[in-house]
């Protein structure tokens, strides 16, 4: 469950039944938010043209771009992502706007009170009531942001989108997808249609050998990086023609890629014009909060130079990594569920990191800090236990990086006064 609440009564009075209702845990399959759908009309089938996007990590960022070119051109988008950081409101933007209490609350009532016998999932009945807010909505466009997996999540069951894309792999949710990276490329590589452009990344040989079993099975037309678009340097090219990118607001190098990702995905489809200016303004104005983002003075961090990133595996560490790696070493404030490697997510960001200050992640199972203290001195790092961020924060001079949780990190965004608008 992602224990969400509100300040809003009516609104939270429908999340304790959805937590009441809900089997309190993720669960795969399309059979229940088809049935679902299906009573409420069928929304998903009432869309403006979708652009669905899937990855292990980058997938936000993406949508962050692909929802800024959008509005750079002039256009409206409807947004649906996860994990919410501090309001649950951050997963449903109409028409470029969060979804405001008054109008979540009926929404989910509405959903809620058709679902009660089908045993749906949190993120099912969060997934129906977004595309029934959207279908009532005029806009240009609709983004939609897989939750776990691809091919047997609850947004996979939108019939032809205007172009799909799979951002970064990596090891991540192993008792959903499978251990290996070929199993977890086969799950992402299920949100693929028939002759619908499916925009990727390049991958591994392990990954690549099911993306493309995948995309024959279905029918997708596939434009990989390398071949039918790239990035190097700043540079895009395509068929299209080349465009100079400027930096992106969003920092880290590998946040190019997910850029160019962006505008292949929108280069490659017909559906929704967007111009080379917007696409360009687009990477220049994209914000995507606890991304390496580097938090403003607030009530928690004062005016001190502290990194936010909400990532938790080994491929948002090696990003991390790199992004930082220019830079003097931070102090690290850490923050796992338990569910994640830490061991190997210490590992990667180690050569980067100064000191370690391990705090607990409130209601979630979470690495206990005594564990993960005992696996940053195995890689002989300075680390001690603080009983939350604002303790560690107060222990600490210099720059300093709070990173493992992206639970972890809408707590810091609610404590710092910077909730996503």
């Amino acid at each position: 469950m992602d224990f969400a609440r509100s300040s809003d009564p009516a609104v939270q009075r429908q999340l304790d039944r959805l937590a009441a209702l809900s089997p309190g845990r993720d669960i795969l399959g399309l059979e229940r938010i088809t049935a679902l759908l299906d009573r409420l009309g069928n929304p998903e089938l009432r869309l403006p043209p979708v652009l669905h996007v899937a990855g292990t990590n980058g997938k936000g960022s993406t949508c962050a771009f692909l929802r800024a070119a959008i509005e750079a051109a002039g256009l409206t988008a409807h947004v649906y992502t996860s994990p919410h950081l501090v309001r649950f409101n951050e997963r449903i933007r109409i028409a470029g706007t969060l979804i405001e209490d008054q109008a979540l609350a009926p929404l989910l009532a509405e959903v809620l009170d058709v679902s009660e016998d089908l045993n749906a999932s949190f993120f099912e009945v969060t997934t129906a009531a977004a595309f029934l807010a959207f279908a009532r909505t005029p806009a240009d466009a609709c983004i939609v942001e897989v939750g776990l997996g691809g091919r047997l999540d609850a947004t996979n069951v939108i019939p032809q989108p205007a172009a799909c894309g799979i951002a970064a792999l990596g090891i991540d949710h192993q008792s959903f997808l499978g251990e290996s990276l070929g199993e977890i490329a086969g799950e992402k590589a299920g949100i693929a249609r028939a002759g619908v452009p499916l925009v990727t990344l390049a991958y591994p040989d392990e990954a690549e050998r099911t993306i493309e079993a995948a995309i024959a099975a279905s029918g997708a037309v596939r434009l990989k990086l390398g071949e039918a678009w790239s990035v190097e340097g700043q540079t895009y090219r395509d068929q299209f023609g080349s465009l100079e990118l400027p930096s992106p607001t969003l920092p880290g190098q590998h946040q190019l890629l997910n850029a160019g990702l962006a505008i292949a995905m929108l280069r490659h489809q017909s559906d929704i014009v967007v111009p080379e200016r917007a696409l360009l303004e687009g990477i220049s104005t994209a914000r995507w909060p606890a991304r390496l983002q580097r938090l403003a003075p607030g009530p928690l961090v004062g005016a001190r130079e502290v990194w936010l990133d909400g990532g938790h595996n080994e491929s948002a560490a090696q990003a991390l990594a790199e992004a930082l790696a220019d830079r003097p070493r931070l102090h690290l404030i850490l923050g796992m569920l338990a569910n994640k490697d830490a061991a190997t997510f210490l590992r990667v960001l180690a050569p980067v990191v100064r000191s370690v200050s391990a705090v607990p992640i409130a209601d979630h199972d979470h690495h206990a800090p005594e564990a993960l203290i005992e696996i940053a001195r195995g890689l002989g790092l300075d680390a001690h236990a603080c009983p939350d961020v604002p303790a560690a924060l107060r222990d600490l001079d210099g720059p300093m990086l709070i990173a493992g949780s992206l639970y972890l990190a809408g707590t810091v965004l609610a404590l710092n006064g910077e909730a996503p608008q």
